[in-house]
């Protein structure tokens, strides 16, 4: 198997939980296999995450934003690890991708307004999620609570998307906690 450049985001604003645990897990058998390994943590970026003037004026990126770009633009393979608060991603990071996810880095709209190109296409993702209740139940709830991340914002920009989800997330007994590492260690190991 070929090696990958892969990007690890964890997304959760808090690093001490099961996204973080799964981040470490991820992260270590990616490099234990020979993958190239990036990773970033969410909480330990440093951006205003608001935009004052929406799009009319694009704000200065600051490092980390600009460095998460070009982790981005430099990986074959985004991994996104975060928790589902009320059927949606933490507002931290709604707020990263508002901010740093711009024309002429993801994406560029023909002038004609008919169409855009894709500036991450031939590019894969990978969303673990994970939540309180079960997904069914989310879904059932609110419908797909992570379309604005995989279609809206990813799958627009040209990324092959899959996902994964971790319901109970909470409440994992040590057993159901290793069975999802050792799903999660798959996934590094093929670089998925």
């Amino acid at each position: 198997m070929a090696s990958k450049k892969i990007f690890i985001l964890m997304g959760n604003p808090d690093s001490e939980t099961v996204s973080n645990d799964f981040a470490n897990a991820y992260e270590a058998e990616a490099k234990a296999v020979g993958h190239d390994v990036r990773r970033t943590n969410l909480i330990d970026m440093h951006f205003d995450p608001l935009l004052h003037k929406g799009y009319k004026v694009i704000q200065e990126l600051e490092p980390d934003l600009r460095t998460f770009q070009e982790n981005l633009k430099w990986a074959e393979h985004f991994v996104l690890i975060y928790p589902v608060w009320w059927s949606g991603m933490p507002s931290l990071l709604k707020a990263l991708f508002e901010r740093m996810w711009l024309p002429a880095f993801a994406f560029h709209f023909w002038p004609n307004g008919l169409g855009w190109d894709q500036l991450m296409k031939g590019k894969t993702a990978r969303l673990i999620t994970l939540s309180k209740m079960h997904p069914f139940f989310i879904h059932l709830m609110s419908g797909d609570h992570t379309s604005a991340l995989r279609n809206g914002i990813l799958r627009f920009s040209g990324y092959r998307v899959a996902l994964t989800e971790v319901g109970g997330s909470e409440t994992l007994t040590e057993e159901k906690k290793a069975y999802w590492i050792r799903r999660v260690q798959r996934l590094a190991r093929k670089g998925r």
